[in-house]
């Protein structure tokens, strides 16, 4: 079955949101660059889309790079 996860934000943020996950799915053929551009992605998002990307991450590259999401959204400082 395939789960689907719903978030409520407004556009200018839903944008950066959905680059973020652009970006990451361009860069996943590479675990560094993957690692880098997560790790980017704090930056510019909030609280509730990092968690939403975490999400979205462990269901999309949580079989490649499980080690990577984990151990990057350990160390997010809210």
């Amino acid at each position: 079955k395939k789960m689907t996860v719903s978030i409520s934000i407004n556009n200018k943020e839903f944008a950066m949101f959905e680059y973020t996950k652009t970006i990451l799915q361009k860069v996943s053929f590479n675990k560094d660059l993957f690692s880098k551009e997560l790790k980017k992605s704090f930056r510019w998002l909030k609280k509730d889309e990092i968690v939403a990307l975490q999400i979205w991450c462990l269901m999309t590259f949580g079989n490649v790079y499980g080690d990577v999401i984990s151990e990057t959204f350990s160390n997010v400082k809210f």
